[in-house]
């Protein structure tokens, strides 16, 4: 059984594949920005509360002190925390301005870094360490040029940059840290609070895949782009 902390663990996908792992036995860290909401999430789930804003340095090392305090490693860390941009889609991209693209990347680019960045000590000494990311196929460049898939009729400047750019992100990581499995999933389009749900599928088949990926063994994959069909193309 694994120690895993979860960002934005209060609602959505980071909810369920807290559910589905401290149902199966792992003991699980149910973070969230919102300490209100994050406490009752976790009561729920029979997780361990921890207040964690991934855009906040202080917040992001106090929680990494209370996990060593607590349990002195990490198993798995799963980035979910995001958010879904300032929503300027087709021609409106050309309103964007630095500033909305910053807003977006602190939340979905930097905060993974700086949350893996925090948590890599207590990761360090585990055993079979693992780190998911969870990006989208809007994060995908061959994804979103096949004019078969939805994501190709999808313009939205920050939130794909955003997206694509973490997968970089965890390639570079996998590079740097052999011993640590560090992947990057798709989802796929879920209904969850992020499109208004509404995406076609389940919260329970979006989140299948941070959780198979969150329980690989130390002879799992690295590096890689996978969704629950399989592997996405870069």
């Amino acid at each position: 059984m694994t120690i895993t902390l979860i960002t934005g663990a209060n609602k959505g996908l980071g909810f369920e594949a807290a559910r589905r792992l401290a149902d199966a036995g792992h003991t699980v860290y149910a973070a969230a920005r919102d300490a209100e909401r994050g406490r009752v999430a976790a009561e729920k789930l029979g997780a361990r509360f921890v207040q964690l804003d991934v855009t906040d340095d202080a917040s992001v090392a106090a929680a990494a002190d209370l996990v060593r305090a607590e349990s002195g490693h990490l198993d798995v860390l799963i980035n979910n925390a995001g958010i879904a941009g300032v929503g300027k889609l087709g021609e409106r991209i050309g309103e964007i301005t630095g500033d909305d693209l910053q807003k977006t990347f602190q939340t979905n680019t930097f905060g993974p870094v700086r949350v893996t960045n925090a948590f890599l000590p207590l990761l360090l000494t585990a055993e079979s360490p693992v780190i998911v990311n969870v990006s989208s196929g809007l994060g995908s460049v061959t994804v979103c040029a096949d004019p078969e898939r939805i994501e190709s009729r999808v313009v939205t400047l920050d939130y794909n940059a955003s997206k694509a750019a973490l997968v970089m992100v965890t390639a570079q990581y996998a590079k740097a840290f052999p011993g640590i499995r560090v992947n990057v999933v798709d989802p796929g389009y879920t209904a969850t609070d992020l499109n208004g749900h509404s995406g076609p599928q389940t919260i329970e088949e979006g989140a299948e895949i941070l959780v198979r990926m969150a329980t690989i063994g130390a002879d799992g994959p690295t590096g890689g782009f996978f969704d629950r069909h399989g592997t996405v193309p870069w």
